[in-house]
């Protein structure tokens, strides 16, 4: 950088890069083609893992629920290995119904590359109970013919009396007395060994394909075809993302750089950046999920800003007709300490995302702080380099440039544009501090209205197109996803999902007397989130098991009462002689769902109210888990979904208190280090705190929350927004201390710098925006968001700090 006097006094360790950018250029693309070829041989093994399971294996609860279910056993839960057939009928309790399901299930069955293990549903359910020794489907086919549409409609009723979990596969409409419902779920387990010529994908499209030729309304779903729409929506995401982005971004940078070589310089260092980071990727065994959809455009936001500085940096030397070298190493000079300055503070903003209990968010954040690495290393050292070889050659050839004007130069509207903040910073300083903290302090109020939310559909790519990918032709235009539209389906119409319920796992020792009393006083004077009856809330247990069972069994009703000494229903002793009792009889496998093997835990489920909130179900749940006399814990998707939501905000606040603590810190120390004026690393903040309110301000006023993507967008703004302070900051203290004079060096800083930074973010801020045809709307939010986090730092960059830099020099001297 230059000193008073002209002299100049650069870091040894930024001296030595520029000698060896200067004097060895073409040694350093040699290395640098090395190991971009080396790098490439990583992206083979880059692996797809879309959807949002690992999301739920890193919070707690998820496994409580996981451990729940595999204690318990949920006989008509879906699980990895098997396809859900929804069957839509007037009544699928008819003859006719039933007899359709059964010969799907039948075709379905005889094929044995469709290796079926067990299929569950009400028709064969009914047959059975009809003929309990129809084991197999024909036999059950023929029981359903020769019954009578009145004993169809009894063992209808006496499979939901006997097996109440079979009406999780029926649709919300259900009538139990009748009994009546419009659709059913048949569940078609498999059993696909490993090295099966079949893949379990395979095997689900083949069902779909036998469905779709069946008669009636029938829809097929599985995990397997589900991670298939995933993969596939990345990829379609990526195939309109890039080339768009690469168009926008081709578009700036003829207008940044006026030269047809200097924008192929620009792309080909892009190219090479991003090969750099997905090549680490596949070595890492790191998998490309939706959020890594974000990665490519953050880099090439980031690569064109360095680029755009770098080249225009080095034609305002060129301008004072001094030779090439001399004339990048005085832009090296000044650009080597703000790239790495920048880069350490994006580093430091990403990967403070590593403070996340959510793996993925952590892998992103982990990537994208790399990729700025290999940025840095690209822009600050490769191109100039391959800048150099190409002005010797050009000039050898004679091949004249087409501009070394910079952007944003004196003559420029750009620059006078520009140059007038700095003017009214010093014209009205406190008309524009009124401005300002007006504009602040409602952002502030808005921003305490921020929600966050974590909710799969965002992961789904849209049902229906959105207007923004509607526009698109239909040559290009991403393709119809069924797997949603099915998806949504099932959700509106069963209510497997369990949204208004919750588990409570109760560990015992359930032997002693007291033990069912206990789990039934849980259920008393429940909290307001809770659906109740005459004071206790509505639930399903092991009590109600003994209840039903003692409605069938004389002597077992005997032998509860002689033991329910209190006289409510619920023995309070010889418990252990009741359990014994019960799990001997046919009531067995009902029992099971609710206590274990041993009789060392139960669960009770809890009916909640649709209305009550994530929070308050989640907050009210654990109450009652704590209040328990037992070891309680509480579990169920309702309990999930909010973890996942507290893990996201928590994930959001930590990594921003994590970036911004040490950004903070890093600026004081390297200003204090390179300039000796430690008190500029706080001025650099001020824009950038001044940008994340109005951002976290507007969301609110978006609808926007912090979800899966959205929640690493506080510790993004800081790595972005340093960016654009630290490169105006750094220009401004070379050009004080060369001029002395804080107005003189404002002017000249934003109509230099301020030109780079200027197309910088209509770059960065285009490329992040073209995310919004993403077929993921999660994607497209973070796009939006990070399009807006872009622009607030552009503009607290040339309006807020200008007027903070004066503050500082009045403060500092």
């Amino acid at each position: 950088m230059l000193r008073p006097g002209g002299d100049i006094d650069v870091d040894p360790l930024f001296a030595a890069v520029d000698h060896q950018i200067v004097a060895h250029s073409k040694r350093i693309i040699l290395l640098f083609l090395v190991l971009t070829t080396v790098f490439a041989g990583g992206l083979a093994a880059v692996g797809i893992d879309a959807g949002t399971q690992r999301f739920f294996e890193s919070v707690p609860e998820h496994h409580t629920q996981e451990s729940v279910e595999d204690e318990f056993g949920s006989v008509f839960d879906a699980d990895e290995e098997s396809t859900q057939i929804v069957i839509t009928d007037e009544n699928v309790f008819s003859r006719r119904a039933l007899l359709r399901t059964l010969t799907l299930q039948e075709t379905i069955e005889d094929d044995e590359s469709l290796r079926v293990s067990d299929v569950q549903g009400i028709a064969p359910g009914i047959a059975r109970i009809l003929d309990p020794f129809a084991t197999t489907t024909e036999a059950q086919r023929r029981a359903i013919e020769t019954a009578s549409e009145s004993d169809i409609r009894a063992a209808g009723r006496t499979l939901v009396d006997q097996q109440p979990q079979v009406t999780r596969l029926l649709s919300e409409d259900r009538n139990l007395e009748e009994p009546r419902a419009g659709a059913t779920i048949v569940v078609v387990s498999h059993s696909v060994p490993q090295g099966a010529d079949e893949t379990l994908e395979e095997i689900q499209e083949q069902i779909k394909a036998t469905a779709e030729t069946s008669d009636g309304d029938i829809q097929v779903f599985g995990g397997a075809i589900q991670q298939a729409g995933f993969d596939r929506a990345i990829f379609e995401s990526l195939s309109l993302i890039i080339p768009l982005v690469g168009v926008l971004i081709l578009c700036f940078l003829v207008i940044a750089y006026r030269d047809p070589i200097d924008l192929v310089l620009a792309l080909v260092s892009l190219l090479f950046a991003i090969v750099w980071t997905f090549g680490f990727m596949g070595y890492a065994g790191i998998p490309f999920n939706l959020m890594m959809v974000a990665v490519p455009v953050l880099l090439l936001g980031v690569g064109i800003d360095f680029g755009i500085h770098a080249v225009n940096r080095y034609r305002e030397e060129r301008g004072v007709e001094v030779d090439n070298r001399t004339s990048m190493s005085r832009a090296n000079d000044q650009l080597l300490v703000a790239f790495f300055i920048v880069s350490v503070t994006n580093v430091i903003g990403f990967s403070a995302n590593g403070t996340s209990t959510l793996e993925p968010v952590r892998e992103f954040g982990f990537v994208v702080a790399l990729g700025m690495v290999f940025t840095l290393f690209v822009f600050g050292i490769f191109l100039p380099s391959l800048k150099l070889v190409t002005d010797d050659w050009r000039e050898s050839h004679g091949i004249h440039q087409f501009s070394i004007t910079p952007l944003g130069g004196e003559e420029s509207r750009l620059g006078d544009l520009l140059r007038g903040s700095a003017r009214f910073a010093k014209t009205h300083p406190f008309v524009l501090l009124a401005i300002l903290l007006v504009i602040t302090g409602m952002a502030g109020y808005s921003a305490t209205n921020v929600e966050s939310k974590f909710e799969t559909e965002d992961f789904l790519p849209y049902a229906d197109h959105p207007p923004q990918i509607e526009v698109i032709p239909d040559a290009v235009s991403p393709s119809e996803f069924e797997i949603t539209e099915t998806s949504n389906y099932i959700s509106d119409t069963f209510t497997t999902t369990n949204t208004e319920q919750v588990t409570l796992y109760v560990e015992g020792p359930l032997r002693q007397d007291h033990a069912l009393e206990t789990v039934y006083r849980a259920g008393v004077d429940p909290p307001d989130s809770f659906v109740r009856t005459d004071g206790r809330a509505v639930s399903q247990g092991l009590i109600d098991v003994i209840h039903s069972y003692a409605q069938q069994d004389p002597e077992f009703a005997a032998m509860v009462a002689r033991n329910d000494l209190s006289g409510n229903g619920v023995p309070d002793r010889h418990v252990g002689a009741i359990y014994d009792e019960l799990l001997r009889s046919d009531y067995r496998d009902r029992a099971r769902q609710y206590v274990t093997e041993d009789t060392q835990a139960t669960k009770v489920v809890y009916q909640v109210k649709a209305s009550a909130s994530q929070k308050a179900v989640t907050e009210d749940t654990r109450s009652v888990a704590a209040e328990a006399r037992f070891e309680a814990v509480a579990t169920g998707d309702t309990i999930v979904f909010r973890a996942l939501t507290e893990a996201l905000l928590t994930s959001a606040v930590r990594s921003f208190s994590v970036a911004f603590s040490f950004t903070a810190l890093f600026l004081i120390f390297i200003f204090g280090l390179l300039e000796g004026r430690p008190s500029l690393g706080v001025a650099n903040m001020v824009p950038v705190t001044v940008a994340i309110i109005w951002l976290v301000g507007i969301m609110p006023v978006l609808g926007i929350a912090f979800n899966a993507l959205t929640a690493t967008i506080l510790a993004i703004t800081i790595g972005l927004g340093v960016a654009y302070s630290v490169h105006v900051t750094h220009r401004f203290i070379d050009e004080y201390e060369k001029r002395g004079s804080v107005h003189e060096s404002l002017l000249v800083t934003m109509g230099g710098t301020g030109g780079g930074v200027t197309a910088s973010m209509l770059t960065t801020a285009g490329s992040v925006t073209v995310m919004a045809v993403s077929v993921n709307p999660i994607l497209g939010e973070f796009g939006l968001l990070t399009a807006i986090s872009t622009i607030f730092s552009y503009l607290a960059a040339v309006v807020v700090l200008p007027l903070t830099l004066r503050g500082w020099a009045s403060v500092a001297g």
